[in-house]
C-alpha cells in the first residue's frame, strides 16, 4: 500500500559545497564513466585545488542532495563571452541517481539563484555535442541553442560544444 500524498519522486535540494565535500568530486572527476566528455579524470592535485575554491563562501559551487544523500554537483561562475560578461554553468550527477532528472531539477534550482542577484543577463552552458543527456537537460529547462563551437577544456584538449543561452531577465 502506497502513502496518501507520497510520490516516487525524489526530494532534490542544493548547498554551498563544503569542506567535506572532496570525497563526492573524487566520484564526480576521478571516474573515468564520468568525464567522457570533459576530457578524462582529474588529477588529485587537480581536485585538491578544484576542492579549495568550491568550499570557499559563495563560491557559486553546490552540492546536490537526493533524500538526504550526495549527489552531484552544481555551479555557476563569470566568464567573458563573445564580448559579453555572462555567467557559466554545469552540472554532474553520479551514475546511481541519472535518468530521474535530478540535474535538471538541481540546475532550475541553481537557475533560480543566479537570477535572484540581478546582475548578469545570460546564462550559458556548454555541453559536447555528444553529450545527449546535458543537451536534453539545457533543451528541457528552456535554454536557447545559439551553435556549436569548438572548446579548450582541459587545457591541450579540444572538444566541439553546443552553445546554450538562457535569459535570466527581460
Amino acid at each position: 500500500m502506497r502513502e496518501i500524498g507520497r510520490t516516487d519522486r525524489p526530494i532534490v535540494r542544493i548547498e554551498p559545497w563544503g569542506e567535506g565535500d572532496g570525497a563526492l568530486l573524487e566520484k564526480l572527476l576521478r571516474n573515468p564513466q564520468m568525464t567522457t566528455h570533459i576530457g578524462g579524470p582529474e588529477t588529485a592535485e587537480k581536485l585538491a585545488e578544484r576542492q579549495a575554491g568550491y568550499q570557499v563562501p559563495g563560491s557559486r559551487q553546490y552540492k546536490i542532495l537526493v533524500d538526504g544523500e550526495d549527489a552531484g554537483w552544481v555551479g555557476y561562475w563569470e566568464r567573458e563571452w563573445r564580448g559579453e560578461r555572462v555567467y557559466e554553468m554545469g552540472w554532474s550527477v553520479v551514475p546511481r541517481f541519472q535518468g530521474r532528472g535530478v540535474a535538471s531539477t538541481a540546475t532550475r534550482q541553481l537557475i533560480d539563484i543566479a537570477r535572484a542577484e540581478r546582475t548578469l543577463r545570460y546564462v550559458h552552458a556548454y555541453p559536447s555535442i555528444e553529450n545527449s543527456p546535458s543537451n536534453a537537460i539545457c533543451r528541457r529547462l528552456g535554454f536557447e541553442l545559439m551553435g556549436d563551437y569548438e572548446f579548450e577544456y582541459p587545457k591541450g584538449h579540444f572538444m566541439r560544444c553546443n552553445d546554450w543561452r538562457f535569459a535570466l531577465f527581460t
